[in-house]
């Protein structure tokens, strides 16, 4: 490691099987959290509850441009997610084709997860038809954005592989923001806020899955994740986190 690379990247403190076994896990909660808002949001109503931010964004791009396509979010999670993995190394100031390999490597069984948990989820849970059964949905939103919180916690200390959208997070909140993971999230929900315009656009007056459970993670979601840092795997630190020159 060379002088400059010791200044700008911490060491990694835990074994490579300990880190993927983390990642494993952070992978599943996080597909869970996502599918979960999503069926939820469904099932009341896609105007009413909504999904994470991120996920509201993708999941109304992928079926603006691929209709109801079975596969629309499995593609639009993968492709629109590459996409970010190279406005990160804008953001990084070098083409790091390891990081973007990385970025692959996550979207890749996240996408799969996303779309095996869509179909599960959308099967064994009916309409919400009732209060009680609505008052549930809205619940189990929220603790579908409290899991992808802290997933998100879990594997950007890990730093194994992230999601493109997390990576987006890591470096915003190491070279931009001091550490703060609630400025962080906030000004990483630019690109999804674009993402949105366009479907919008497309399928003008139609948006789906923005919601009150939208407004919740859009809230709450970055604070959630500083507090699963000190919470979930406590003796789990930040792991090489590179913030580039």
């Amino acid at each position: 490691m060379t002088q400059n690379e010791t200044k700008t990247k911490s060491s990694r403190t835990i074994s490579m099987s300990l880190s993927i076994t983390y990642f494993a896990i952070s992978l599943v909660i996080n597909a869970m959290g996502n599918v979960l808002t999503l069926v939820t949001s469904d099932h009341i109503h896609p105007a009413f509850l909504g999904s994470a931010y991120w996920t509201a964004a993708e999941a109304n791009l992928g079926h603006a441009i691929l209709g109801n396509n079975s596969l629309a979010l499995f593609w639009a999670f993968l492709v629109l997610g590459m996409l970010i993995s190279f406005l990160n190394a804008f953001l990084m100031k070098k083409l790091d084709w390891k990081r973007i390999l990385g970025n692959f490597i996550f979207m890749l069984p996240f996408s799969i997860f996303i779309q095996w948990f869509s179909n599960i989820f959308n099967q064994i849970m009916p309409d919400a038809k009732s209060l009680p059964m609505v008052i549930l949905y809205i619940v189990i939103n929220f603790v579908g954005v409290a899991l992808i919180g802290t997933a998100i916690s879990i594997y950007q200390r890990v730093n194994l592989v992230l999601h493109p959208a997390d990576d987006l997070m890591q470096i915003l909140r190491f070279k931009y923001f001091k550490g703060s993971a609630f400025k962080a999230m906030w000004a990483s929900y630019i690109p999804p806020t674009i993402f949105a315009i366009i479907a919008f656009i497309i399928t003008f007056p139609n948006l789906y899955n923005f919601g009150l459970g939208t407004l919740f993670a859009f809230l709450f979601q970055g604070g959630i994740t500083g507090i699963a840092d000190k919470l979930v795997f406590r003796n789990l630190d930040h792991q090489a986190v590179d913030v580039g020159e």
